[in-house]
């Protein structure tokens, strides 16, 4: 599936683990659906385990009873998503998304349930059993609901492809498949054969592949078989996370472009957490907010909302809808960093792309535990003329002959538009 921008959603795992209900689901897609849509937020997904029962929590329960249907497909668990009764799965709850002019995504485990294989359960189109294509030497190493699938295997493609018939006859939009992404090359065949499932399936998916770190080596086969891929481990709101993802970013921004866009991963802003602590909100500061919103939309990461929505205060609500912010998101090309230097002490990164508008962004940031005033001449950025613009956090119009003066705060960013 071919996306000229990269996604841009709310995902439930920071907020809610594996805990999340049908109730917390709506609740956010009417959220985005009235005050977020309309600048571009579309994806309402839901993350693990919407499977378990007795899930509760962030933690997983170990080797526990999982929803399954008689072909060895994961199926919701009733109890948190009461409209999936009588079989339907999430087809109702996808009806009520689509029908806020949203779009609907799972997180799906990499290979076949063990419960599967233990019962020796059939596999759709195919007169295998879960146990004949289980690779059961091929587990996750932090979750036990799954062994991994045998390529190799009769009956392991049907297997596969059953699944995602199941998931577009609901009507989803984006998986998001987990246990695979920094599994290669040990599992590369058996994310191929999940990549042609998905795209046989009759019916255009996102298609996600996590965790990070992603390995940059294999960056042309992430391209070709997903749309966006992980290049960190579980992203949360800590600074040396933060920073971090300058280095990270540097390696993989030339890999972003239409239909391929690596994944700093989700956004935990606004209320996080809720599973342990109702009143826990993102520890991040605000200018530490600005940094990740404006490294992650000058690299066109995938911007996937991670706090509970309903939460979201002004100035939250005003990181997500920066319209300058989100048309550099759309429109950046060649992104890329220009240098990484002290400069009176404190260290700053400079970035660059091309506006496909017109112009040029730059995006300034300081990493240092102090504020700071920088001059940067015009000639880093290779222009030679005068130049005017805006910055696109204030909305202020600037303008520079020589050299563009600047001002940051302490883990803060600017970005700009310029035009000669």
């Amino acid at each position: 599936m071919i996306t000229k921008t990269a996604p841009m959603g709310w995902n439930s795992w920071d907020c809610y683990g594996t805990s999340v209900t049908e109730e917390i689901v709506k609740q956010n897609a009417d959220f985005m659906a009235k005050h977020l849509k309309k600048y571009g937020w579309e994806y309402i997904v839901i993350d693990a385990q919407w499977f378990e029962p007795k899930a509760t929590t962030h933690s997983y329960n170990q080797f526990t009873e999982l929803c399954m249907d008689e072909y060895s497909r994961l199926i919701p668990t009733e109890n948190r998503f009461p409209s999936s009764k009588g079989g339907k799965g999430f087809a109702p709850l996808v009806e009520y998304i689509h029908s806020l002019g949203l779009k609907f995504g799972i997180h799906i485990m990499r290979g076949i349930p063990r419960q599967a294989v233990h019962r020796n359960t059939k596999i759709k189109g195919s007169d295998k059993t879960a146990r004949q294509i289980a690779k059961t030497s091929s587990i996750c190493k932090w979750n036990t609901d799954m062994y991994g699938v045998d390529p190799s295997k009769d009956g392991a493609k049907e297997y596969y492809d059953s699944i995602f018939e199941l998931y577009a006859s609901w009507g989803v939009d984006f998986i998001k498949c987990d246990d695979i992404a920094r599994e290669l090359p040990h599992e590369e065949e058996e994310l191929l054969m999940i990549s042609d499932s998905i795209h046989n399936c009759g019916r255009n998916m996102i298609f996600s592949i996590s965790p990070g770190p992603a390995l940059l080596e294999k960056a042309e086969l992430y391209k070709q078989v997903s749309n966006m891929w992980r290049i960190t481990d579980d992203f949360w709101d800590d600074w040396e996370l933060l920073y971090d993802m300058f280095s990270r970013a540097e390696k993989w921004c030339t890999h972003a472009g239409a239909g391929h866009w690596p994944d700093a991963d989700m956004l935990p802003i606004g209320p996080i957490k809720q599973d342990y602590d109702k009143s826990i909100r993102t520890n991040f500061a605000r200018s530490e907010q600005i940094t990740m919103m404006t490294l992650w939309s000058i690299l066109r990461s995938p911007l996937i909302i991670g706090g509970e929505m309903t939460g979201f205060d002004d100035f939250t609500m005003g990181l997500v809808t920066n319209e300058g912010i989100l048309e550099m998101h759309r429109n950046a090309r060649h992104s890329h960093q220009v240098w990484r230097k002290e400069i009176d002490g404190i260290e700053h990164i400079l970035w660059m792309a091309v506006s496909s508008q017109g112009g040029i962004y730059i995006a300034v940031f300081n990493t240092g535990s102090a504020d700071s005033e920088i001059e940067i001449p015009l000639t880093d950025l290779e222009i030679y003329d005068k130049i005017f613009g805006t910055e696109l956090w204030s909305g202020k119009d600037i303008s520079a002959k020589d050299s563009l003066k600047i001002a940051l705060e302490s883990h803060g960013a600017k970005a700009y538009l310029l035009k000669s």
